[in-house]
């Protein structure tokens, strides 16, 4: 089969996801609504991710497979899928979830019939790593679908979608919905720090309603090698995970999301009042906020501290010779004590 002015454009960023990739591949291939493509972009996995990609995009022509050559971090590679689409509308697909064959049909229906709705998106339910259906137990992943958490996104008021998108604990399972590509041109996408694609939705939500579907068609999938592990731990580890040239550099990353909030409304194409409803909104977002940015000037600061104290050292090592550092190790430290007990 192939595709040449293909509807609806897929995006697939992979980094070594062949255990559940070719589950997610047929269930794309199994759509009902058949004029899409499919874009798969490797991060140069070091798996079966290759082999089992080249398997499926000679098969079929509607698969476009690109390799990366290195590791060039997650959001990179999610924005990347989008930069090579051609369809009308886009959607993003995570290489371990599914989603039901009549997904993208249904979808693309509300979107036609509605100009307004610049995303559609189904009800969630989470799945583990055989396929069945995980209770409210889960504390990362269950208690976030929509089952547990009801968004106003299909408000006419931008300030109460922002609001509840920006605010409100979710697990951003909306990103994986149908979107308008002409809409998503005008975001930055998703931009290189934890909770990205959080804001990417608060940023389509300023330009118009969300839609959901009222049927469980789209499933997440819950495992231990997936990134909301890592965003459980640390939000510095997570920021890392998103754009590996953070690592052993000082970051600030809820200070970045903070400011990025007030760079969407800045960009927005809403007017005075209406962008004055979503600072009202950033208010009560900075109530919440203010603790974290202070933890991540104490982190800051714990850092600078280890690196001028490795700095300090490697120059007091440079400085003696191998008999003077002897003697240098036999001098007691500030608060040590000698061999003899003597301060």
């Amino acid at each position: 089969m192939t595709c040449e002015n293909p509807r609806v454009s897929i995006g697939l960023p992979v980094y070594n996801g062949a255990r559940f990739l070719k589950t997610t591949i047929e269930a794309i291939l199994n759509q009902s609504f058949q004029n899409f493509e499919l874009i798969i972009a490797d991060n140069a996995s070091t798996d079966m991710t290759e082999e089992i990609c080249r398997e499926y995009a000679a098969q079929d022509k509607r698969i476009r497979y690109h390799r990366n050559q290195e590791n060039i971090g997650a959001a990179p590679n999610y924005n990347l899928v989008f930069q090579l689409s051609r369809g009308e509308y886009f959607k993003w697909a995570a290489h371990d979830d599914i989603f039901a064959p009549e997904f993208l049909e249904k979808c693309i229906e509300v979107l036609d019939k509605d100009p307004e709705i610049v995303l559609c998106h189904s009800m969630a339910k989470v799945i583990d790593e055989n396929g069945n259906f995980l209770d409210n137990k889960d504390e990362l992943y269950v208690k976030f679908t929509n089952d547990n958490v009801k968004l106003k996104t299909d408000s006419q008021k931008p300030y109460e979608r922002f609001c509840d998108l920006a605010y409100l604990p979710h697990s951003c399972y909306q990103i994986f919905g149908v979107i308008r590509s002409s809409i998503l041109k005008e975001t930055p996408l998703i931009d290189r720090y934890a909770g990205a694609d959080r804001l990417l939705l608060a940023r389509l939500s300023l330009y118009g309603r969300f839609y959901e579907i009222p049927e469980h068609l789209f499933f997440l999938r819950r495992h231990s090698e997936q990134s909301i592990n890592i965003n459980a731990r640390s939000i510095h580890l997570y920021t890392i995970w998103h754009d590996p040239s953070k690592k052993g550099k000082i970051i600030f990353p809820r200070w970045r999301r903070f400011n990025e909030h007030i760079i969407a409304i800045n960009q927005s194409p809403l007017n005075w009042q209406q962008r004055l409803g979503c600072y009202l909104v950033l208010a009560t977002i900075f109530t919440i906020y203010w603790r974290g940015m202070v933890n991540d000037l104490v982190i800051a600061n714990i850092q600078i501290i280890e690196q001028l104290y490795c700095t300090l050292n490697s120059r007091i090592n440079a400085n003696f010779s191998p008999k003077e550092d002897l003697i240098f190790n036999r001098i007691p430290r500030l608060g040590m004590t000698d061999s003899n007990g003597v301060n």
